[in-house]
């Protein structure tokens, strides 16, 4: 960790001879009018309060002037911004540097991800609001430009629809600017999580969800169902198993028991049932039982070519 505020302190501060801590009045900052992070746990800010309140605030707050105003914006500090109200200091310790919205941006971005203090959507967020101050593109369009850099570097894009070299460069820069993060991963992994469903993006920017839980939830394509999951899931704070496990077992309830088909129904309303269960089937991506599978299909195909 000390390392990781050394980097970030060199990045900051690499056009300055010596960083300046000066004091000004509390009243004097405000947070920035859209900040990085959705939901900040009070527990955090908690302990921050109790060892404030006995060796004050020690590590300054990093805070830029406000054009045409005798204000400054938060840069880093938010939660330290946060005690110093509740502990109703007058003044806080604080670093000035004149910074654009995008080098503020960038900064926080690179402190947050130095201390792993951001959630999977806020990361998502955060890169897609910064690319598209580099790249001069709606946040929107940064989305699409990212898939279409893969297909790139993969090869699959019509050579008359390349994508210059230096808008690469830029996506690849910001990308390891913050801790080396893949291309492939941050589409993978992050990209997602901005396409949920309006009231699991709305839980999990409350912070009452984790991204993996509602990546989970937004499987269920019942809405009625999909919503009654999420209530129960936030309003008992369930594991991302027995989440699984009850998204199992209202599959379970939905899809009729082969053992219930009566007996009298035919072996083609039976082979029918089977196969639309297969193909629902999580098996494809089991070797062992896909290779099964193949063996029962080619005996299925031997025994129709039987005359």
């Amino acid at each position: 960790m000390a390392k990781s505020r050394r980097l970030v302190e060199d990045f900051i501060f690499r056009d300055d001879g010596q960083q300046t801590t000066v004091s000004i009045p509390l009243n004097s900052i405000v947070l920035p009018s859209e900040e990085l992070r959705y939901y900040i746990d009070p527990e955090e800010v908690a302990k921050i309060v109790a060892t404030a309140r006995k060796n004050g605030i020690l590590a300054p707050l990093l805070v830029r002037p406000i054009p045409g105003s005798d204000k400054h914006e938060i840069v880093a500090g938010a939660k330290r911004y946060r005690a110093a109200h509740i502990l109703k200091l007058v003044e806080v310790p604080v670093v000035v540097k004149q910074l654009s919205d995008e080098e503020a941006l960038e900064i926080a971005l690179i402190e947050n991800f130095a201390r792993s203090g951001l959630t999977d959507l806020e990361e998502a967020d955060g890169v897609l609001r910064l690319l598209s101050m580099k790249l001069n593109l709606p946040v929107a369009s940064v989305s699409m430009l990212l898939h279409r850099i893969q297909n790139q570097l993969r090869g699959k894009l019509a050579t008359n629809n390349v994508i210059g070299e230096d808008v690469i460069f830029v996506v690849q820069e910001v990308l390891a600017s913050l801790g080396n993060i893949k291309l492939d991963s941050f589409i993978s992994n992050r990209l997602p999580l901005l396409n949920l469903p309006s009231d699991i993006l709305e839980v999990l920017r409350s912070g009452k969800l984790e991204a993996s839980k509602a990546k989970a939830i937004s499987r269920v394509t019942n809405e009625e169902k999909r919503k009654e999951l999420l209530s129960v899931a936030v309003a008992n704070k369930l594991s991302l198993n027995e989440i699984k496990q009850k998204i199992k077992e209202w599959r379970q309830q939905s899809e009729p028991d082969l053992a219930s088909i009566p007996e009298s129904s035919s072996l083609q309303q039976r082979a029918d049932e089977t196969f639309r269960r297969l193909k629902k089937a999580k098996v494809w991506d089991d070797p062992k039982k896909k290779t099964r599978i193949e063996k029962l299909l080619a005996q299925l195909d031997a025994l129709m070519k039987i005359d």
